[in-house]
């Protein structure tokens, strides 16, 4: 297991109770629940998956150890074929249909909005063509389970897989070094979809991309200090081309851009002033130039040195004062999040106890 964490995992608990997980005010979905039912909601995003999905949900688990209840939920991201159809005759317990597509990252964060509506503690994530192995799911949740972690990403073994080519298999493992570097975590397969996570961390998560969640959402985890770890996971046959990667050298474009935007977003000072720093220092070496022959009496010949130093002087200094404003955006970003978060789980909590009021009203009736 490849765990991460910023900061200091909880110590094992000692004395009585020791083998409930350690508590952790961040993981307080888990644990206002105690004495009541574990859910898991598998979720899965859909777009035109009618020949892939009953394949999937044959696979799907309906009990899963140390958990209480399972269900699935499928997202219709605008499908125009059958893909209702065959999730509600394979028992789906719960369909999100919008009318047009929206993309994977945006089916992705309305399933987890979803899941959160219908109750879930614990939500995992998965593909509509099966490219994951479905008894991996009770290995996916085991350390969220044991309160070792907030999200859990299945790590593929990526040399394995045949049906991959070799470019793909480096553009995998260049893609997740630099996430790694960014967020600061330990995570080997970053671009792996098949992940696992608790309520709270959940309700943390904000997606901007239209593209695709996978980067972002680790580079999230890991600037908020999430607990995040992976297991290592299986992974089946291909049905399917991937309708991600299209053409590596787009998806090389789309994944930089990615990146560059989350590391702009969560690290905005160093973004901004470590190259307003590198160009303010080219732009004082010509102007050390100017000053040294000016001193000694043939300056009118380095004029064009003193316009360079100037014009890079200046754009240093503004990229520096740039990093300065966007840090303080960053500041009352991150305290509108923590507002946003503490909105969404009181209304959480508030929907937990209307719901828990019916339920006594009719079991009084």
């Amino acid at each position: 297991m490849h765990s991460v964490r910023n900061g200091q995992a909880d110590p094992p608990p000692s004395g009585p109770g020791a083998g409930s997980p350690p508590y952790n005010p961040r993981w307080a979905p888990l644990c206002y629940n105690v004495g009541t039912m574990t859910k898991l909601i598998i979720q899965i995003p859909c777009y035109n998956e009618e020949k892939t999905l009953a394949v999937t949900l044959a696979a799907l688990p309906r009990a899963v150890a140390g958990v209480d209840v399972v269900e699935w939920l499928v997202v219709d991201d605008g499908s125009t074929d059958g893909t209702v159809a065959v999730a509600r005759a394979h028992g789906v317990d719960h369909v999100v249909r919008v009318r047009t597509n929206r993309g994977l990252a945006w089916a992705f964060m309305a399933g987890l909005d979803a899941s959160i509506q219908r109750g879930a503690d614990i939500i995992v994530n998965t593909d509509a063509d099966n490219q994951y192995n479905a008894d991996d799911i009770p290995a996916l949740v085991a350390p969220i389970l044991r309160g070792e972690a907030e999200i859990v990403v299945g790590a593929r073994p990526i040399a394995e897989i045949a049906h991959w080519s070799l470019a793909k298999k480096l553009l995998q493992k260049a893609g997740s070094w630099m996430v790694r570097v960014a967020s600061k975590t330990d995570i080997p397969d970053a671009p792996s979809g098949f992940r696992a996570m608790t309520r709270d961390a959940a309700l943390r998560l904000n997606v901007f991309s239209d593209y695709t969640y996978t980067l972002e959402t680790i580079i999230q985890a890991g600037r908020k200090n999430m607990v995040i770890t992976s297991v290592p996971v299986r992974t089946n046959a291909d049905l399917r081309p991937s309708r991600l990667i299209h053409s590596i050298p787009r998806y090389v474009q789309r994944s930089l851009f990615t990146i560059v935007r989350i590391f702009m977003t969560y690290r905005p000072f160093r973004f901004f002033a470590i190259p307003g720093a590198v160009v303010f220092l080219l732009g004082a070496l010509p102007a050390i130039r100017f000053v040294y022959y000016y001193l000694e009496g043939s300056g009118n010949g380095h004029i064009q040195s003193l316009l360079f130093s100037v014009l890079f002087l200046g754009a240093g200094a503004f990229l520096v004062v740039m990093g300065l404003i966007a840090d303080l955006i960053g500041v009352n970003r991150t305290l509108l999040e923590e507002v946003r978060w503490r909105l969404r789980d009181l209304q959480l909590r508030q929907d937990m106890r209307d719901r828990a009021e019916e339920a006594g009203e009719q079991d009084g009736k």
